[in-house]
């Protein structure tokens, strides 16, 4: 009778939070994707793949050749000589859109391995005065950056910028006039301007601002002034969801900040839409599957730029990004907006959704 219960709160087995992303990915993707969710299921679980994104600050002209030997290739100049291989083919000059040749003409260059090689890359090294060669990141991160076509002297707007794969992507082109790189988390700023100092020379940097400002905000500070933004918003990241337990947002504790992404991602689209000149680009994407974070948003934001702000908004069509980039990639094709890209074992690239809007 002087023995104590065990309390269950205390002992009871706490379930992993990778177990109830995975739980709650069945339910939903296998009706979202069908047949084809057992093979995405099983490339979320898999070694991700990645790509080399080459430093064009660096002097690093040797970097192509050795990788070259390894039998990477940089997926972006094929899409580019696809192109060119359109023009002088079948297709007239009228059915080939100018912003199909702007999206693959950029400077970019990215290297990955052939679908079905998981060899990995070498970690980057410095030239001779400190910048490094290449930064390996998803390839299919770049997709927003070559949707968002940013042409010269452009004013670019990074909403949520952190860690900073894209902001150095979009630097990488070479032709942004001023870039601004945007987060809210000052702890994940700190990681972007490592990122900047490691790879970007300091005269490129002054092009930079980076500040701190919480997104949803952002028109209220700079409203009507981008040619481009990229609203790369805070999501489920599907992929670090199912298989890392720290910082993941499936933990029971985070349950209601879970429950309240897409309330945030539609008010950092908005933001990023309200940022933009009229005639600008506006390019949302996240590293989900998840449509109610996808094209759900989007939708919504659509709704709302017309009824409260009476601004018309048009969904661009980035369908020959599928054509383009399938050597490299494996497409969902049943998309009602935007473009998603699926892990597969052969391409373990992805999650990786992207819409592009222009502010009419």
């Amino acid at each position: 009778r002087h023995r104590h219960k065990e309390k269950w709160a205390a002992t009871a087995p706490r379930i992993p939070s990778t177990r109830l992303a995975l739980h709650h990915f069945d339910t939903s993707y296998s009706l979202h994707l069908g047949a084809l969710w057992p093979s995405v299921r099983a490339g979320l679980l898999c070694e991700q793949k990645y790509g080399a994104l080459l430093n064009n600050f660096a002097a690093a002209d040797h970097v192509p050749q050795e990788l070259e030997l390894l039998n990477a290739t940089d997926f972006v100049s094929e899409a580019s000589q696809k192109v060119q291989q359109w023009q002088w083919g079948m297709m007239t000059q009228a059915e080939t859109s100018p912003p199909l040749c702007a999206s693959v003409s950029s400077k970019i260059k990215c290297y990955t391995f052939p679908r079905g090689d998981i060899m990995r890359f070498r970690p980057a090294r410095p030239d001779a005065l400190g910048l490094l060669d290449y930064y390996l990141m998803d390839a299919a991160s770049l997709l927003p950056v070559l949707a968002l076509s940013v042409q010269p002297d452009d004013f670019v707007l990074d909403l949520c910028a952190a860690p900073g794969g894209k902001t150095l992507a979009l630097l990488q082109t070479g032709f942004c006039g001023h870039l601004a790189a945007n987060d809210v988390s000052i702890s994940r700023t700190k990681r972007l301007y490592q990122i900047l100092h490691s790879y970007v020379p300091r005269e490129v940097r002054d092009t930079v601002s980076v500040t701190s400002y919480d997104g949803r905000d952002w028109h209220q500070v700079k409203g009507g002034t981008f040619h481009k933004v990229l609203v790369d918003v805070p999501c489920t990241t599907d992929r670090h969801s199912a298989m890392e337990e720290d910082n993941n947002i499936f933990h029971r504790r985070r349950t209601k900040e879970r429950q309240m992404l897409p309330m945030l991602q539609l008010q950092l689209l908005m933001a990023g839409i309200l940022a933009a000149k009229p005639g600008g680009d506006v390019v949302y994407s996240t590293c989900s599957l998840s449509p109610l974070q996808n094209e759900c948003v989007v939708e919504r934001a659509l709704e709302i730029a017309g009824a409260q702000f009476d601004i018309s908004v048009h969904v661009e069509d980035l369908s020959h990004f599928r054509t383009l980039f399938q050597d490299t990639f494996s497409f969902f094709s049943d998309c009602r907006l935007g473009e998603l890209v699926l892990p597969h074992l052969t391409a373990n690239f992805g999650p990786m959704y992207f819409c592009k809007l222009r502010r009419m």
